[in-house]
């Protein structure tokens, strides 16, 4: 086996000037992954689905916080080593074998990709029709079954973030720094609107959960926690 299959720069451990990301860097980073709306969406699917507003925001919390614990101890050696995820798995997996979860972690960042991409140009779709006064998305294309909007909402911005991802992690990390002091405002605008919609943290809180005893789905609960649950921890 040629050392060229076992080093290239990009599996290079960074040395300690590369290393020059801040708590904050991470916090900002943090941020941008947990203010998703995918997870707005699951929550408010449990609601849907029968669980009190409470029981779903806990289902989603535990989601994260079950993921924060390998997530740590996966990226614990490249912060503080530099040594990239493709390399320390060779630790568990050879050599050769680190190509499997080396591979399966990009699938899984493709897939995902396109999940995000799919929501965001959704978004942008529907603000901008809503500023417009329009639907947008038009008739269902032949194969695709979506709209023209739709699709050109969604290669809109797939090419957004291309054009950061392909400026590097540098770019990102400015991108996230900056932008995270925003996404916590829009957050704070966005509970105080849901608050004012429904006249209260008390009617949001007290809305009772249709799995307890008398509700229309009484004894229910954990055939809904579960798959939700999982759902959290595999987005």
């Amino acid at each position: 086996m040629s050392d060229a299959t076992l080093w290239n720069p990009d599996l290079a451990p960074t040395g300690p000037a590369q290393r020059n990301w801040a708590w904050y860097h991470y916090a900002a980073l943090w941020i941008g992954m947990i203010v998703a709306m995918p997870a707005w969406m699951l929550a408010a699917g449990l609601v849907e689905q029968g669980m009190s507003a409470g029981q779903a925001a806990l289902t989603v919390l535990l989601g994260n916080v079950i993921v924060l614990v390998p997530m740590l101890l996966i990226g614990h050696a490249g912060a503080r080593h530099g040594i990239p995820y493709a390399v320390l798995v060779r630790a568990a997996f050879g050599t050769i074998g680190a190509r499997l979860p080396a591979l399966a972690r990009a699938l899984v960042a493709c897939g995902w990709y396109g999940i995000q991409t799919w929501i965001g140009g959704e978004a942008l779709l529907t603000l901008l029709g809503v500023a417009l006064g329009s639907d947008l998305r038009g008739s269902p294309l032949p194969l695709l079954g979506i709209g023209a909007g739709q699709l050109i909402a969604f290669l809109t911005f797939w090419s957004i973030q291309l054009f950061f991802v392909r400026k590097g992690l540098l770019t990102i990390r400015r991108l996230e720094t900056w932008t995270a002091p925003v996404k916590i405002l829009v957050c704070i605008a966005l509970v105080w609107w849901a608050v004012d919609a429904a006249g209260g943290l008390g009617p949001i809180f007290h809305a009772p959960s249709a799995f307890v005893p008398g509700g229309a789905k009484e004894g229910q609960f954990w055939s809904v926690f579960w798959p939700a649950l999982t759902a959290m921890i595999g987005y």
